[in-house]
């Protein structure tokens, strides 16, 4: 099982990190659009795709990790190929509202799939999963810039491709048992009650996960973590550094980020509190070393695309499984999904609203772009601070319920634990 996700992870993230390291030139430059509209573009991709993972990470839940991982992988396809045919405000909207609802669905899928595995399976299973998100994401700006000669449609009709081949290694997983009782769909009457039942059942998922105020205090603390993650993508094309620069610099954040997950994936040590703090910590700096690189071209400049690029990569490294790690051990044995689906839910928010306030200083004038980097970094820094202030100590220590072992999913070869962004 774990060698489907992985695979999957792969080829989506190739075809997802080729088309979104040049996207921001692509609607820069090719259509002329604003910084503000650019972001808007994006950010409305990421405001669906959160906003869902609130309902849909119970949704997981109850119908099953393939039947809605081949779900996902479709409408990311059809997503990519509306964006690189969109010429106009309206067509890249639907395209980020596709690209949304994939991704919403994606995530909670791959992730449930992982979390069902024994613990010391589960740490090296996500730490293979990060690495080939990370592996493709060093492939993916360079293959992306390749295709670019021949035209962004075909960018993103490649990138459509690798998710229809992420759908049928899904596919390949074969079915699995839901969570609920399968009504019978020859009688219309169970029929609409099995859907009552199912739409109770990811109500109760969501709320049981509101009414963890632990797990809610974390939450909201980490919220910003997608946020900074994210906006690298926006704030370092916007900064006019060149392709070849921009290039290099997701290249070098992909393989930094890849490099840390074994030492996190050893000794569990992706549960310990501090890793989280450690990667918002790096984030900060890396937003403030960009705020310090010089726009102009030079030695002066690719130094500080380097170290900001390499502090990136230790952040979003560090934070991944560290969110992973304690989301899985929060969550009661068959809300994974749901607690996921707060999370992300209250993590977009964030993400959606931060990015808008990005793109508005970037247009705002001379001190917008430093003004706005500055504030990322001061975000982070007050995340790590309150993180601080939380009691995250992992499992047995008496501060956090201990994590029962999710029901592995009865995929084959699941039970017998065949191994394997």
């Amino acid at each position: 099982m774990i060698v489907v996700v992985v695979g999957v992870q792969f080829a989506i993230s190739l075809g997802f990190f080729a088309v979104m390291a040049h996207l921001v030139s692509h609607l820069r430059h090719d259509l002329g659009m604003l910084a503000g509209t650019i972001t808007l573009v994006l950010g409305a991709r990421i405001a669906v795709q959160y906003a869902l993972f609130l309902p849909v990470g119970a949704v997981t839940d109850l119908i099953g990790a393939t039947r809605a991982g081949v779900l996902a992988c479709s409408l990311r396809a059809a997503g990519f190929v509306l964006l690189g045919t969109a010429d106009e405000l309206a067509g890249l909207l639907g395209a980020a509202v596709l690209l949304g609802a994939g991704g919403a669905l994606f995530h909670p899928t791959a992730q449930s799939l992982l979390a069902g595995l024994a613990p010391a399976r589960r740490s090296r299973g996500f730490a293979a999963y990060v690495i080939a998100g990370q592996v493709a994401a060093v492939a993916g700006p360079p293959a992306g810039l390749v295709l670019l000669t021949a035209g962004f449609w075909v960018l993103s009709a490649a990138a459509a491709a690798a998710w229809a081949i992420a759908a049928v290694l899904f596919i390949l997983l074969g079915e699995e048992r839901r969570t609920a009782p399968h009504p019978d769909p020859r009688l219309p009457a169970v029929r609409w009650a099995g859907v009552r039942l199912g739409t109770r059942m990811v109500a109760g998922g969501v709320a049981e996960a509101l009414r963890d105020r632990r797990f809610v205090r974390f939450a909201v603390v980490a919220a910003p973590s997608t946020l900074l993650v994210d906006q690298i993508v926006t704030v370092v094309p916007l900064k006019d550094v060149g392709a070849g620069a921009t290039t290099l610099f997701f290249s070098v954040v992909a393989m930094v980020a890849a490099a840390v997950q074994p030492w996190c994936a050893a000794g569990g040590r992706g549960e310990r509190p501090w890793v989280l703090r450690g990667g918002l910590l790096c984030a900060a700096a890396g937003y403030l070393v960009l705020l310090a690189t010089p726009s102009e071209g030079g030695g002066g400049q690719m130094a500080g695309i380097l170290a900001a690029a390499v502090l990136n990569g230790l952040g979003n490294g560090l934070m991944q499984p560290a969110l992973f790690q304690t989301v899985t051990r929060c969550a009661p044995a068959h809300r994974f999904g749901a607690y996921l689906g707060v999370l992300s839910f209250l993590s977009g928010g964030c993400a959606f609203l931060g990015g808008l306030a990005v793109g508005r200083l970037f247009d705002a004038g001379e001190w917008g772009p430093s003004l706005a980097l500055a504030a990322l970094g001061l975000v982070a820094l007050l995340s790590a601070a309150a993180c601080g202030l939380l009691d995250l100590r992992p499992a047995g220590s008496g501060a956090v319920p201990p994590h029962r072992p999710h029901p592995v999913p009865a995929t084959p070869g699941a039970a017998e634990g065949s191994g394997g962004r």
